[in-house]
């Protein structure tokens, strides 16, 4: 089994224990990396911070992408306590609810700039951040989902922002392979966590993925875990610039 002793990971996005995020921290830490782990805010703190806590993280930060200045003291952090960083995973999405229940064509100009910025370029600003503190190469993930490629009913505006996700995963990846930076989409089918219950009829995609996935059933968070803390690892180090279902084979279902 591989193994992330010594390797330093910064896990943005933890909501709670049902997070994709706390899924790959997890995994990580059983592999034996060591973790930071942000917040979103004061009323997210008292939920992130005890399970942070359960995996011994050294650095436990607020996080609200939208805030350079946050940005600016947490690399600092992770930078004074550590040195150096192996691993960014990037869980973080967001959408205003009037936009994201209403048609694409809809969309307030507002609002995508909005969808774009937390949801996409958030990843950028982190990866740029984190490339000086990779000298000898690193990981970098974010997650997307299967409605950037296929109109998937009431995902709507988020179709097009993971499919940028995807896209600039791609180019950052080309950027930063040289340097043996590694970049990575995880692709999950639908799983019940808070980011998604805002997503109108979920519980019915949920159904019909689990009936026309291959295995007979949903990704859950410690698959996506399981998942990323290989990419994390050496063994994973000539993979890049891929998008991962990790779905039960609901992608080749057409």
């Amino acid at each position: 089994m591989f193994s992330l002793a010594g390797k330093k990971a910064l896990v943005a996005g933890v909501a709670n224990d049902q997070s994709i995020a706390w899924g790959c921290a997890s995994a990580l830490h059983a592999q034996g990396a060591e973790l930071a782990i942000t917040y979103l805010n004061e009323k997210a703190e008292p939920h992130v911070r005890p399970l942070a806590e359960r995996l011994d993280a050294p650095i436990i930060a607020p996080l609200d992408v939208g805030d350079d200045a946050q940005l600016d003291t947490l690399f600092a952090q992770i930078e004074e306590r550590w040195g150096t960083l192996d691993v960014l995973i990037h869980a973080i999405a967001f959408c205003a609810k009037e936009d994201l229940h209403g048609r694409v064509i809809d969309c307030s100009r507002d609002g995508f700039a909005l969808a774009m910025d937390i949801s996409v370029h958030s990843f950028l600003r982190m990866i740029s951040k984190a490339e000086p503190l990779m000298p000898d190469g690193g990981t970098c993930m974010t997650v997307t989902f299967y409605g950037s490629e296929k109109v998937v009913e009431h995902y709507n505006i988020m179709g097009p922002v993971k499919a940028a996700l995807e896209s600039v995963t791609r180019y950052a990846a080309a950027e930063l392979g040289p340097k043996g930076i590694s970049v990575h989409a995880l692709s999950p089918g639908p799983l019940a966590t808070r980011a998604a219950s805002g997503i109108g009829h979920f519980d019915e995609l949920m159904a019909r993925n689990a009936e026309r996935a291959p295995t007979g059933q949903l990704a859950t968070i410690d698959d996506v875990g399981a998942y990323a803390a290989f990419l994390a690892s050496a063994e994973a180090g000539n993979i890049t610039g891929a998008v991962h279902p990790i779905d039960g084979g609901y992608h080749i279902t057409g």
